[in-house]
């Protein structure tokens, strides 16, 4: 453990982002995943009304700073051509 005043502020504060982070990511994942569920089972509706949350929630963790703006990029990417090879 740290033994510096500023070090135990520096730990305390890791801390918060990383439950902070652990939040982001867990709901992007969930939300991918409901896509990928939905794309499986061919229910386009349901595919495309959560691509467009998925997008809202992939950004927000960019810019978050949660994962790397490319990251969200091809993450949106390849599950806007999913849902799009389900719909067509």
């Amino acid at each position: 453990m740290a033994n510096h005043k500023s070090a135990l502020k520096r730990a305390r504060q890791s801390e918060i982002k990383r439950v902070r982070n652990k939040s982001v990511k867990t709901r992007m994942k969930n939300v991918i995943k409901k896509i990928r569920l939905a794309s499986g089972e061919n229910s386009d509706d349901a595919a495309a009304i959560n691509l467009d949350l998925a997008k809202s929630i992939i950004d927000t963790a960019a810019r978050k700073g949660v994962i790397h703006k490319k990251t969200a990029s091809r993450k949106i990417s390849r599950i806007s051509k999913l849902v799009n090879s389900v719909t067509l």
